[in-house]
């Protein structure tokens, strides 16, 4: 181990690769339960565009906000995959980084337009804020908890 470091690091690209498919798809499945959630209070039934089509992130109608605000929650629930799956602090950026690019391709792909709608680029970069940060903090807290050296119940 070198010195400096707490944990020696190990490329690990079948890891990596398993995490990151881990995190897309909880990060469909949550979404789409929270569009299923949010669309149920008006009733409004709720399809894949809804994940995918850039004309659905927008602030104009109810419909619109609700797809917003089910974006931003499953931000929320999203950091609590990378506490899960992820683990490390230093990794929550990359991670979703790396979760977002590949929602910008499958978009791109979808639509066959590049995404050019202001209310798509701003839903998603409040959505890698808020999931970075929520990420980090969560696994910060487990990365500092006390780890018990000595004491009454060390069993050596």
């Amino acid at each position: 181990m070198t010195s400096g470091q707490f944990r020696s690091t190990v490329w690990d690209p079948l890891l990596i690769t398993s995490q990151i498919i881990s995190m897309q798809c909880f990060y469909y499945t949550l979404l789409g339960l929270w569009l299923a959630i949010t669309h149920s209070i008006l009733y409004t039934g709720s399809s894949v565009d809804n994940v995918f089509k850039y004309d659905d992130l927008h602030f104009r109608d109810a419909n619109g906000r609700l797809t917003v605000t089910a974006f931003l929650l499953n931000a929320l629930t999203s950091a609590v995959c990378l506490l899960f799956i992820v683990r490390r602090t230093k990794q929550c950026l990359d991670f979703v980084a790396s979760l977002h690019i590949l929602h910008l391709i499958i978009c791109w792909i979808y639509n066959g337009v590049f995404p050019n709608t202001l209310s798509w680029w701003l839903v998603n970069t409040i959505s890698i804020i808020l999931m970075t940060v929520l990420g980090e903090f969560l696994c910060m807290r487990t990365e500092m908890k006390a780890i018990p050296i000595m004491g009454a119940k060390a069993d050596l």
